[in-house]
């Protein structure tokens, strides 16, 4: 992950109309797909658990949305290869 300039963050909507900010801290494209490695962003921190997520990249109408990954096998693969691309990065630096 390239990280020269700082750290990427999104917001997300969900159904319910409620913002959140993420910070991204990998990027994966596996098997055809986009997938992203997020946490709460440092201001929205205290409301949630430190915990990483995992959402996958799909098209619906036309538009990207985010996703969480149901099927257990692809996120385990997922998963792993992001650990070994973090780990990659870190050491590298």
């Amino acid at each position: 992950m390239e990280d020269q300039y700082g750290s990427d963050f999104i917001t997300i909507v969900d159904d319910d109309g409620a913002e959140y900010e993420l910070e991204v801290l990998s990027t994966l494209e596996w098997n055809g797909c986009s997938y992203l490695a997020v946490i709460p962003a440092a201001n929205s921190a205290e409301e949630f658990e430190l915990e990483v997520s995992i959402l996958k990249s799909v098209e619906e109408d036309g538009e990207n949305i985010l996703t969480i990954i149901e099927d257990e096998q692809e996120l385990q693969s997922v998963y792993d290869l992001i650990m070994e691309q973090l780990y990659e990065d870190e050491d590298t630096e």
